[in-house]
């Protein structure tokens, strides 16, 4: 029996997706990328769960973006991986539109489509080791998994067209220097780390951290009044939750607040 390519672990009210490939640098599968869909929807579909995880396992990679070698078994090089492709494009954009926070947790080499997944999270943690890059032109392609159009959002046009034109490696320190990860971890500690930020963004509201994602997110694409728009509409649709009036009672009381996500 084969190991599963997603592993789901829940601590609390964070769950942990780990591709499951370490052999094989957790290179992508449409079988992982179906596995990472169904992590989403377990979180989704579970209020008690806040926040989302997602790593690799083993001690060598992230991911390594789409596994060449089955391509090239596959399709022989010559046909489109329609299918891989598709399956990118759906759990990536499932990740990115996840109701709940995504924090990616980065170990090691972190390339190609396996950035783009992590281009996807709406925070990326890195341990020390951590190695990110698009290497696509290396091998006569683009990255097609969004990192065209996620990276220069992210960290800028000059910078994003930097790492694809010329394919090079960066480490985790030029990483975070240039905005593509939030925090750096010692790898020894990176999971325990990552969850540890994903549990106090758990305490907080859940339909703020979601309504903050909605108007975050939308707004990349929109002028600054259709955007600001955008962000009363999500502001107002709180002002009468349970959570807000629980978070200015328990300020009034000088005490912890406790959010059911109403």
């Amino acid at each position: 029996m084969s190991a599963p390519a997603v592993l789901w672990e829940r601590r609390g009210p964070v769950g942990i997706a780990a591709l499951n490939r370490p052999a094989a640098l957790n290179a992508l599968t449409v079988e992982a990328l179906a596995g990472l869909e169904r992590c989403v929807e377990e979180v989704e579909g579970d209020p008690s769960l806040r926040v989302l995880v997602v790593t690799g396992s083993g001690e060598k990679a992230f991911c390594v973006g789409a596994d060449l070698k089955a391509l090239a078994a596959e399709y022989g090089g010559d046909t489109p991986p329609a299918e891989l492709a598709a399956a990118i494009h759906g759990a990536f954009g499932r990740l990115e539109a996840c109701s709940r926070p995504v924090v990616a947790a980065i170990r090691g080499y972190c390339l190609g489509g396996g950035l783009e997944l992590a281009l996807a999270a709406d925070l990326r943690v890195a341990a020390e080791d951590a190695r990110f890059g698009l290497p696509e032109a290396r091998i006569g392609s683009i990255p097609g998994g969004g990192g065209t159009q996620r990276l220069p959002r992210l960290i800028g046009l000059a910078r994003a067209k930097e790492l694809m034109l010329t394919g090079e490696q960066i480490d985790a320190a030029e990483a975070h220097r240039i905005g593509l990860v939030n925090r750096v971890f010692p790898a020894t500690s990176l999971v325990d780390d990552a969850v540890a930020l994903a549990a106090a963004m758990a305490r907080l509201a859940p339909l703020a951290l979601q309504r903050i994602k909605e108007a975050a997110n939308g707004s990349v694409d929109l002028p600054l009044e259709q955007g600001l728009e955008l962000e009363r509409a999500c502001h107002d649709s709180l002002w009468t939750s349970e959570d807000r009036r629980e978070g200015i009672r328990a300020f009034l009381e000088k005490r912890d607040p406790v959010f059911r996500g109403r």
